[in-house]
């Protein structure tokens, strides 16, 4: 008897996904990343300092909590769609990160929805991340998104982003 139940269970499961990818929506959004490192509107701020570190820096075993800015373009002029905010930890000694956070949009199409993204990153470098779930139109969500860097200084740090989302378009209730 549990076995069948336990199959049923399964090849339910394997029918909601297989499902789901039939019918889910796949969106590309395309968009850039400011985050200002100093000064009095820094997006990103030290919240554990490194045990061995004297710095505010992020070095291995610090945390930090950001802020930062989702643009349309890569000037910081360029109209405002939303924020990133999460969490960023220093894991290895390489000087990767490991991140989690919310893409919070707050214009177009996408206001007031968020996809939940997680994953690891070493400066610099280009990085791909999972996106792990989302809110209002992109609930029910999975994909990836791929960040290159444009600009890195002491200061500030631009990436260009495109996000691949499968998600099923919901309306509220």
């Amino acid at each position: 008897m549990a076995s069948t139940l336990s199959q049923t269970i399964f090849f339910s499961i394997l029918l909601f996904l297989s499902l789901h990818q039939a019918y889910a929506k796949k969106t590309h959004l395309h968009f850039y990343f400011h985050e200002t490192i100093l000064g009095p509107n820094a997006t990103v701020m030290t919240v554990v300092r490194a045990p061995n570190s004297t710095s505010d820096a992020l070095a291995f075993g610090a945390i930090a909590v950001v802020d930062d800015i989702l643009r349309e373009g890569e000037d910081e002029n360029s109209t405002l769609i939303g924020r990133c905010q999460g969490l960023v930890a220093e894991v290895g000694l390489d000087g990767s990160r490991e991140t989690l956070q919310n893409f919070v949009f707050t214009d177009g199409k996408y206001n007031g929805s968020t996809l939940a993204v997680y994953g690891k990153h070493v400066s610099a470098t280009k990085m791909e991340t999972l996106i792990i779930g989302g809110t209002g139109l992109f609930r029910m969500t999975k994909g990836y998104t791929i960040g290159i860097p444009l600009l890195i200084t002491d200061s500030k740090v631009i990436y260009e982003f495109d996000v691949y989302v499968w998600h099923m378009e919901m309306k509220d209730d």
